[in-house]
């Protein structure tokens, strides 16, 4: 009978927590390999406007596209060159909450804001190490307040400014140490005052406050198991509720995790078919935090994933128990 009781007790314990997380499945997708509208190159960033339309990085076609929640366009902008509202390998892209449009214009050294169709409003950033110059840099999310950070990958550091670019803080260097990084990769800023970093080649999360205090790290040196391990863990989002998705590029599959590190889950594999991956990217997650927008980089596409949830929620445990007398 006890035996039978631990076994109830974990069964229990399994199902409540599915009850909570439900499972991330393949709703649709969009986009394949070319230079007219709807279709990417080399995509890298995305993100989600309070209104649910998605706004994609076209990397290798220099330029900024946008659709609506399923993947109708709806418009772009964007060229080759070093003018106002052209790019040169541009990786990042944010999404403020007045609804400006921020890129980060990676090989011009620069940052770059727009209106939601993709007027031209501003821009800040020139090469060099100094505060307000970037080396090459891929990351930026906009805090709720409307601080713009920015991960700098080259010269390992975090940058923060103003919603019009004026320096406010910075935090990191080169290393394995807390608050150190070997490329940061992409930052997001969730819930509590907690920024979120990609350190992508010491295969770790780590978190700060919005002033880069250490608060806490996970990856591959924390988790034996395969399953939690990251491979260039690329890009990274939050979702409403905090938890946090990591796009693991070299591993093909999105992995996500409580605000603190704890493993929740994982999906995708290396191909071709729906919810597979060939080196995903950029991240984000619609409004209401219902869908998960990846892009398929090396595939061409953007897929996007809604949460499964379970049939039966039950109301407590208690209730649970009962059917097991």
């Amino acid at each position: 009978m006890r035996k039978l009781a631990i076994t109830t007790a974990a069964a229990l314990t399994a199902l409540a927590a599915a009850c909570v997380w439900g499972e991330w499945v393949y709703e649709g997708q969009w986009g394949h390999t070319g230079m007219g509208p709807g279709e990417f190159k080399w995509p890298g960033g995305v993100a989600v406007a309070p209104n649910g339309n998605v706004y994609v990085v076209d990397r290798h076609n220099d330029r900024i596209q946008f659709f609506n929640p399923t993947g109708s366009f709806l418009g772009l902008w964007g060229s080759k060159g070093s003018g106002n509202g052209e790019f040169s390998f541009p990786y990042g892209v944010a999404v403020s909450p007045k609804n400006e449009v921020y890129v980060a214009d990676n090989n011009n050294h620069r940052v770059q804001y727009f209106t939601s169709s993709g007027s031209f409003l501003g821009k800040w950033g020139s090469f060099g190490v100094g505060n307000g110059e970037f080396g090459y840099f891929w990351g930026i999310d906009v805090a709720p307040d409307g601080k713009v950070y920015v991960a700098e990958t080259y010269s390992n550091r975090i940058q923060y400014f103003t919603a019009k670019g004026v320096f406010l803080g910075k935090w990191g260097s080169y290393g394995r140490g807390n608050g150190q990084f070997d490329w940061p990769g992409d930052v997001a800023v969730g819930p509590g005052d907690t920024v979120f970093v990609t350190d992508i080649y010491n295969d770790r999360v780590q978190y700060f406050t919005r002033t880069g205090s250490f608060l806490g790290k996970w990856g591959n040196e924390y988790f034996p198991s395969r399953d939690r391990c990251f491979n260039y863990p690329c890009c990274v989002a939050i979702g409403v509720s905090g938890q946090v998705f990591v796009t693991d590029h070299s591993n093909h599959r999105v992995q996500y995790f409580t605000g603190a590190g704890s493993f929740l889950g994982v999906w995708g594999s290396g191909g071709v078919a729906n919810g597979q991956f060939n080196g995903p990217w950029g991240i984000a997650l619609s409004p209401s935090g219902a869908r998960v927008y990846v892009v398929d980089s090396e595939n061409d596409r953007v897929q996007y994933f809604n949460r499964n949830e379970p049939a039966v929620v039950p109301t407590s445990l208690g209730k649970v128990k009962a059917l097991f007398r």
